[in-house]
């Protein structure tokens, strides 16, 4: 994923962390501004990873953490981050592939904004070797 984004967009950064908490189902994931976290909502990967199968849960794994790293790379603005995206995933995958989909649109990918969390829990997983060069992000 990194490269990916080194590649086409020349753009790249080190020492993220990544953090699982269970948060309100309207919110995916988000990068803190000024730190080196991403935390994903741990509620909504469990609900994916059990209710799709393996390529659907990667394919959405894969835009979630794509979309929160180039975040981390400076760029606040949602629209700019949510095209790069679509035509990072539009370059490497192709149209129709399911994760250029999701990224046009991840919550509606699997009928997420039917669940209806409201809270955030206190805790949380940091998940270790994030940022390891070796590291797969996806199962």
């Amino acid at each position: 994923m990194k490269y990916t984004v080194s590649k086409v967009f020349k753009m790249n950064r080190t020492g993220l962390n990544l953090v699982l908490q269970v948060m309100p189902s309207n919110l995916g994931a988000y990068h803190i501004l000024g730190s080196n976290m991403i935390v994903a909502n741990s509620y909504l990967l469990e609900h994916v990873k059990n209710s799709n199968s393996r390529e659907e849960y990667n394919c959405y794994v894969f835009t979630l953490i794509v979309h929160e790293y180039l975040h981390s790379l400076g760029i606040v603005n949602e629209y700019q981050v949510r095209k790069m995206t679509y035509k990072l995933c539009l370059d490497l995958f192709g149209k129709d592939h399911l994760t250029t989909k999701f990224a046009i649109n991840p919550s509606s990918a699997f009928l997420l904004q039917a669940l209806n969390r409201t809270s955030f829990e206190d805790s949380y997983i940091l998940v270790k070797n994030f940022d390891d060069k070796n590291q797969y992000y996806i199962q």
